[in-house]
């Protein structure tokens, strides 16, 4: 059995040393062990950055199990390749070297559509540390989404809040994920409607909607501990929603993968 592990993307960037933080906090809350990757053209300039990662890691959370690896080529085909046996993976978002940019344009949402299982964009903020977790639903089928919302919840002692939750699909992943209707996370009770919010444009050619209701998702992040986002990519894509939060919002974002609509 492979060991459980979190991976974080890294650059030396200021950035990237946020996203090392919570990949390291993500990593103890989980019992998983810490694998750091460094992806760049150049081998023997990773050796300064990694160390002095792996030693902040363990610093800021002793007794971790951490790795770290320097990797030749693209920071996406890196990430998504090492994502395959890791239970999070952990980006920052608008760095100083090529890693940063990932969030900034279409790289982003080439790692986003490549990576196995759950992203988490640390945005400039880390959140709340005593915040609630969201959920946005990517989709009517999203039940890889939510169970990761309510595992997420429960693993944190947090309060849950489903932003969107009238699916028939909803009861059934709440059931999956085994999470007691008293227990630390409270839904449907915690449902948070939006007037009118939806994941514009079916294609995913759209832009970001606009107007109140993701005004009103936007928003409530801002008290959040991290947002979870069902990502059903289309193409190459996230939905419209999706990157709306990746561009905007207060807290980290998760976004999970499912399958495509």
């Amino acid at each position: 059995m492979m060991p459980r592990q979190v991976t974080v993307g890294v650059d030396g960037s200021l950035v990237a040393v946020r996203a090392l933080d919570r990949a390291a906090d993500e990593a103890a809350l989980r019992g998983a062990a810490l694998n750091i990757v460094y992806a760049v053209p150049d081998m023997e300039v990773a050796g300064p950055v990694l160390a002095t990662a792996v030693l902040r890691a363990r610093r800021r959370r002793p007794g971790l199990t951490v790795t770290a690896l320097a990797v030749p080529g693209s920071p996406v085909r890196a990430l998504a390749h090492h994502s395959r046996n890791a239970e999070l993976t952990v980006v920052g978002t608008r760095g100083l070297g090529a890693l940063g940019a990932l969030i900034a344009g279409s790289v982003s949402r080439r790692l986003a559509a490549r990576t196995r299982g759950p992203l988490l964009v640390v945005r400039g903020a880390q959140g709340a540390p005593d915040g609630e977790v969201l959920f946005w639903p990517g989709g009517g089928t999203d039940a890889d989404g939510a169970a990761f919302a309510f595992a997420e919840a429960e693993r944190r002692g947090a309060r849950l809040c489903v932003l969107r939750a009238e699916d028939p699909w909803y009861a059934k992943a709440r059931r999956r994920a085994a999470v007691p209707g008293d227990g630390a996370c409270r839904s449907p009770r915690g449902e948070r409607p939006l007037s009118g919010a939806h994941d514009a444009s079916p294609t995913g050619r759209g832009s970001s909607p606009r107007g109140r209701p993701v005004r009103e998702l936007l928003e409530a992040t801002r008290g959040a501990v991290v947002v979870v986002v069902g990502a059903q990519y289309r193409g190459c894509r996230p939905g419209s929603v999706a990157r709306a939060l990746l561009r905007h919002a207060h807290c980290p974002v998760v976004l999970v993968p499912g399958d495509a609509a």
